[in-house]
């Protein structure tokens, strides 16, 4: 991508008074000052409150205690998850309803920013999946995963138990917030992006196409010490149709 031009610093955007639109003439919004919203079927998750009933949750606990999770108060809206302090204490997170699906021809989008108290010592997954208690060993999905004992973070895809991975596309450091990504092109190729850069163009194998899909999250003790994750948003949209 070109440098920006110094030249362009301190030039005035151009203004649109009248909006903007992305539908034909001969369209009932044809008229409306801002992108056609229908045209995408959108999520979009701040966390500036967290409410119990509108997750389900899956949880271990091997003591007395049990993880918490509340929204932090950190600037923006953040969810913390607290796990108890004995190994393999999880908490993981899934909407109630599976209502994302790969179709081609139809464009999807995932992004999330969120953080762990501990880069190695965990296991993550974030991203889209079917219902299930073992999120970490799920059947079908679009995800990304952290295993234990490896701070390196692999993107799965995921279709009848069987995995395609690629592997270490980005690396976690504790207490540091990551974003991460991916796009469906609608057609042969799914974009893996961390932070803003690409990492990877993933092929379509064992890309669930057969199977609605949930957002799903969480993070599983990989010591006896209590981990925490911090997460910032998910955004998810698809191309309807």
């Amino acid at each position: 991508m070109p440098a920006v031009s110094d030249s362009y610093i301190g030039v005035p955007p151009t203004r649109y008074p009248g909006g903007v639109n992305n539908v034909e003439f001969v369209n009932p919004l044809s008229m409306l000052g801002q992108p056609d919203p229908t045209k995408y079927h959108t999520y979009f998750e701040d966390f500036d409150q967290y409410i119990v009933a509108q997750w389900t949750l899956t949880t271990t606990e091997a003591g007395a205690g049990s993880a918490t999770e509340a929204v932090s108060g950190a600037d923006g809206g953040v969810l913390l998850i607290t796990n108890d302090d004995a190994d393999n204490d999880n908490d993981f997170f899934q909407f109630p309803n599976e209502t994302w699906k790969f179709v081609l021809g139809k464009k999807l989008w995932f992004k999330a920013r969120f953080k762990v108290s501990d880069a190695t010592q965990c296991d993550v997954v974030m991203g889209l999946q079917i219902t299930d208690t073992s999120p970490l060993a799920v059947s079908d999905g679009i995800f990304f995963r952290k295993d234990d004992d490896a701070a390196t973070m692999d993107f799965v895809a995921c279709k009848n138990a069987t995995e395609t991975k690629q592997a270490a596309v980005a690396t976690l450091v504790a207490d540091t917030y990551i974003e991460a990504a991916f796009y469906f092109d609608g057609i042969d190729t799914i974009q893996v992006w961390i932070d803003g850069v690409k990492k990877v163009d993933a092929p379509l194998t064992n890309m669930v196409d057969d199977e609605e899909l949930c957002v799903s999250f969480g993070i599983q003790n990989g010591a006896a010490a209590a981990k925490t994750m911090s997460v910032d948003y998910i955004f998810v949209a698809r191309e309807r149709g």
